[in-house]
């Protein structure tokens, strides 16, 4: 997936999850974040960040902070996609590449089954598969984490899938690590427990857990390789 138009920023403060302020070009700009995550472990006072300019006159802000460099302890510098909104656009993309179904699938977006709404059902043949995605930005010494935060939809999500797969159906879910350098993936305990063991419920009980990172610059990211997932 790409962005039309990027340029570079310095992040100053996040005055609320919606916005933040930055310096862009020697003046201070508001711009919209794309993630309402905590995300305190990116958001650093004078990181480097990327922003997606936007064509639309009448919005409030002109810009979108869809990037960040994150420095590690050991000097290196970690480029990530903070982007929430664009993950299930990378999996559509990533599906449709025929990496995990065939190239004749029926692939369709926010699908109401029962009481549930999926990000995507499936139809390949004989066989029927619903697939929730997760983007994930958490990164701790090259160990990559979900949630950042605790979401009490994310456990609602795993529930219904697993209600999927005792009912037969396919289930999976699909957590898009939105960087590169990542060893593993596992769930963030300590954030949120309940998830951690929802998440090992749904894998015991027949769901699929995928995790793939992405190769990411600043105008671009796509889903790329598999992440070892570690649920100990």
């Amino acid at each position: 997936m790409r962005y039309e138009k990027i340029v570079e920023a310095k992040f100053i403060a996040r005055p609320n999850r919606f916005v933040a302020e930055v310096e862009l070009n020697g003046a201070r700009e508001i711009v919209h974040v794309k993630n309402t995550g905590r995300c305190r472990e990116l958001l650093i006072p004078g990181c480097r960040v990327y922003l997606s300019e936007s064509d639309v006159a009448t919005r409030k802000t002109k810009y979108d902070l869809v990037a960040v460099e994150k420095r590690r302890e050991d000097g290196s510098v970690l480029l990530i996609n903070m982007d929430s909104q664009i993950v299930n656009d990378v999996a559509d993309e990533w599906l449709r590449r025929g990496e995990l179904f065939s190239s004749h699938a029926v692939i369709r977006r926010e699908v109401t089954h029962g009481a549930s709404r999926f990000d995507f059902h499936v139809e390949d043949g004989a066989r029927k598969a619903f697939l929730e995605v997760k983007g994930v930005t958490l990164e701790t010494d090259g160990v990559a984490r979900f949630p950042d935060a605790p979401t009490e939809r994310g456990v609602k999500h795993l529930r219904e899938l697993i209600d999927c797969a005792e009912n037969g159906m396919e289930a999976y879910v699909l957590f898009v690590i939105q960087m590169k350098g990542i060893s593993r993936f596992g769930p963030n305990d300590a954030t949120h427990a309940l998830f951690g063991r929802t998440l090992r419920e749904a894998e015991r009980k027949g769901v699929k857990i995928l995790a793939y990172d992405c190769v990411v610059s600043p105008d671009s990211v796509s889903a790329d390789s598999p992440v070892p997932i570690d649920l100990t």
